[in-house]
């Protein structure tokens, strides 16, 4: 399986702003963007007027790296958004949205996007009572998401939930963090998705 081996604080730093890519870190005085406000690179200081192109290139390369996916796989799940019903680059964001890796980490049982991948492919999610390994499975209305631990796992998801009380859980997932347990009460709306993209960029890059 293909894998992007950047370091995820380069890419922070590329986009000139946080993506919440390595969890607390992020909030911390370590983090990267906050020490070298600047694109990463030898000429990475020097401020640089954008095109149109240019514009829409790099909103289509924050949403790919907020949710961890490839060129590939992006523009499958535009090519999905373009031929359902809806506004194509609302209908893209809810893709993203309801993949299980992201649904992990807003549940708050993981600190990143990342760490729900890797908590979803070692096996310790379940979706309506089947364990599901994939994380780019996309949830659907009424599914049951469950996290089961064997011998590890349980110590971290614990403190990343300790960790997030203070983030706030989206209003279409209900949370019982006790029982680790979370079930989709509706699909995402546009309202309810945090990501700092302007989509519409993205459908006019695609439309060219």
């Amino acid at each position: 399986m293909a894998k992007d081996l950047q370091a995820n604080c380069r890419k922070c730093r590329r986009e000139g702003q946080k993506l919440f890519l390595k969890g607390a870190r992020c909030y911390t005085h370590k983090c990267s963007v906050s020490r070298r406000e600047y694109a990463p690179g030898q000429h990475g200081a020097k401020r640089v007027k954008l095109s149109n192109f240019g514009l829409q290139l790099r909103e289509k390369q924050k949403l790919k790296r907020i949710y961890g996916v490839l060129e590939k796989q992006f523009r499958n799940y535009f090519s999905k958004s373009a031929s359902s019903k809806g506004v194509t680059g609302h209908t893209l964001l809810q893709f993203l949205e309801r993949r299980l890796d992201n649904v992990i980490y807003q549940m708050g049982f993981a600190s990143s996007r990342g760490q729900g991948r890797q908590l979803v492919s070692h096996g310790h999610v379940w979706v309506n009572g089947r364990r599901v390994n994939i994380a780019s499975f996309l949830v659907k209305k009424d599914d049951e998401i469950q996290m089961r631990f064997v011998k590890k796992g349980e110590k971290l998801v614990k403190e990343n939930i300790e960790a997030a009380k203070s983030r706030t859980v989206p209003s279409w997932l209900i949370v019982d963090a006790g029982q680790y347990k979370a079930k989709v009460t509706r699909l995402p709306a546009r309202e309810d998705i945090q990501a700092p993209v302007n989509e519409q960029l993205i459908v006019e890059l695609y439309s060219r």
